[in-house]
């Protein structure tokens, strides 16, 4: 039976996340970018290998415009999980790994936000558990995903144009450190938690 893959609900109130980011950007980016790629995604996948595999196995596995599709819904539904209105603090075991890795938890913003913004064009910043278990910066371009090089993603921020456009213009250095002040470092610990038992296992 085809897998159907169908828009996520967002895990709080469309205006929820103002000041830091409004309700018309989570209307378009949400509503609209997000929705299409599912749309386009299903679409594509009829009839083809793909229509009952997971988001995961397409991403591995599909090129060109499917895996476009699969790996932006992907993307988008984490990155609405990396945001939470009661974000900002961070703690638990991700905060020791990114004081022994960075040195502080100001190193690390530096260089997570030297990421984001100095991303030329499309694409995404995160933090992720690399192969040998450790945690690192990167950054993907337009639909990459890191979970094509074998790294499990802890924290994604999308820098698209559509992400922050219509609250921040142009400036992308603002909308980065808006973005910081929100981040769910609760999830951020699950998934490191998580990351962490797969590698043991």
């Amino acid at each position: 039976m085809a897998n159907e893959h169908t828009l996520p609900e967002l895990p709080y109130a469309m205006d929820a996340l103002e000041p830091h980011i409004s309700k018309e950007t989570l209307e378009f980016h949400y509503g609209k970018h997000h929705a299409t790629y599912i749309a386009k995604l299903n679409d594509g996948i009829k009839g083809t290998e793909y229509a009952d595999k997971s988001l995961e196995e397409i991403i591995m596995s599909a090129s060109g415009p499917i895996f476009n599709n699969a790996a932006q819904t992907w993307n988008h539904s984490f990155y609405w999980k990396c945001l939470s209105p009661n974000g900002g603090k961070v703690g638990g075991d991700i905060l020791d790994a990114i004081n022994s890795k960075f040195g502080s938890m100001e190193k690390f913003e530096a260089e997570f936000s030297a990421a984001a913004v100095n991303h030329f064009g499309s694409g995404w910043a995160w933090l992720v558990v690399d192969k040998n278990g450790e945690i690192a910066v990167t950054s993907t371009h337009d639909a990459g995903n890191p979970l094509c090089d074998g790294q499990t993603p802890l924290l994604v921020c999308d820098v698209w144009e559509h992400a922050y456009y219509i609250d921040y213009r142009n400036v992308r250095p603002n909308y980065v450190k808006a973005f910081m002040g929100i981040v769910n470092w609760d999830f951020v610990n699950e998934q490191y938690k998580q990351a962490k038992q797969n590698q043991a296992a």
